[in-house]
């Protein structure tokens, strides 16, 4: 019975403490806005939004920060209905995605930036980290904030 309980504890205490990812400085600016000026027709030509699109259930157990690597430098971490806006210049990028669960959850994703990109959402799942090229501003963007470097 002892033996049980002290495997529970140690479970609970591994779960618990597993989930947080600490932040990485970034090596990137960041262009300030105010929400009332975020909108697409002020993207593109260079300058990115990018988005965490975490959903419910990895904010529930805190494992929706993502830290973020683009050609190899840090951007930094962008916690959950956090985003931040870059310049990119035209041509490929390679990001770098890393979010912790109970092991670090990394994926590499090369991404195509041209005068028409605008918004990038990327995303934590069960497996891995996704990323997708939206151009689309995500529903309720209102309730978003602007990620601090």
């Amino acid at each position: 019975m002892k033996n049980t309980e002290f495997l529970l504890a140690f479970l609970a205490i591994c779960f618990l403490t597993s989930c947080g990812l600490k932040p990485i400085a970034s090596e990137y600016s960041f262009i300030k806005t105010d929400m009332g000026t975020v909108d697409l027709e002020g993207l593109g030509n260079g300058t990115v939004l990018i988005y965490n699109a975490a959903d419910m259930l990895h904010k529930i157990d805190n494992t929706a920060r993502l830290n973020v690597w683009i050609d190899e430098k840090p951007m930094g971490q962008i916690k959950p209905s956090e985003y931040v806006i870059i310049n990119l210049k035209n041509g490929n990028h390679q990001f770098k995605l890393l979010h912790k669960d109970v092991v670090n959850m990394r994926s590499d994703h090369e991404v195509q930036v041209s005068d028409s990109t605008k918004v990038i959402r990327v995303k934590p799942n069960i497996a891995s980290n996704k990323l997708e090229v939206t151009n689309e501003l995500p529903l309720k963007f209102e309730k978003f904030k602007y990620a601090e470097n």
